[in-house]
């Protein structure tokens, strides 16, 4: 039966013989740790931050983009039944929102054929679901590379501490140990990281998805709007 007191004095040598501890308290830091994974940090560290502003500055977007006031599309159908276009035109231009400005290219196509007006208000939709998501691909690329970059920080790592093994001829456990432990940060690292990535990406196009059905909405409300007789 092992004793805990050389169970604990073990793991706190094997802890020492990683290097880490800097401040030789026999404990290891977040800091600490995140330093004994070595110059794949950096890497990781630069996705980390990118995602972050990914996040924040699409969640931003995507939000004031989904602001949409419920009376907007009344507000538009009684202007044009009522035949005032043109202050249905001035109301959908001062209103900032996706859904507006297809609805204000709808309205400026009033007057000819509905497949043209179709046309005119898909293109515009296009291009504000392009915005939508404007960068978003780089969460995805997070979400693949920092994994991969973590796992080749690990191996990277274990043919440094073999190669040092050998040319050495030293074999203790606690060294070994410790390598292997030292070079197993990076690859947790890099899954966190692209774990994180990845919901994020995935939380930001459900947003989307919500922001689009709120466009096709108000897109066939306003074909709507157009085959009704003007009062």
């Amino acid at each position: 039966m092992f004793d805990l007191l050389q169970i604990v004095d073990s793991l706190q040598q094997v802890t020492k013989s990683t290097g880490g501890d800097t401040n030789g308290d026999g404990h290891l830091s977040f800091f600490e740790l995140l330093m004994m994974g070595g110059w794949i940090m950096v890497p990781l560290g630069v996705m980390l931050l990118l995602a972050v502003y990914v996040f924040a500055e699409r969640s931003i977007a995507i939000r004031n983009a989904s602001r949409i006031d419920n009376n907007f599309m009344n507000i538009i159908r009684d202007h044009i039944v009522s035949g005032n276009v043109q202050a249905a035109k001035s109301f959908a231009k001062n209103t900032n929102n996706p859904v507006a400005r297809i609805i204000e290219k709808g309205i400026q196509r009033i007057g000819k054929p509905i497949d043209s007006i179709d046309k005119s208000m898909e293109n515009v939709a296009t291009l504000e679901m392009y915005k939508l998501e404007k960068n978003l691909a780089l969460l995805s690329v997070v979400a693949k590379a920092a994994p991969i970059f973590g796992f080749i920080g690990t191996l990277v790592g274990l043919m440094q501490l073999f190669s040092g093994i050998n040319n050495s001829n030293e074999f203790e456990i606690g060294t070994i140990a410790g390598g292997i432990y030292t070079k197993l940060i990076t690859s947790i690292t890099g899954l966190l990281i692209g774990l994180g990535a990845y919901l994020a990406y995935s939380y930001l196009n459900t947003q989307i998805d919500k922001t689009a059905n709120k466009m096709e909405v108000a897109f066939a409300d306003f074909l709507d709007v157009l085959q009704e007789p003007t009062r």
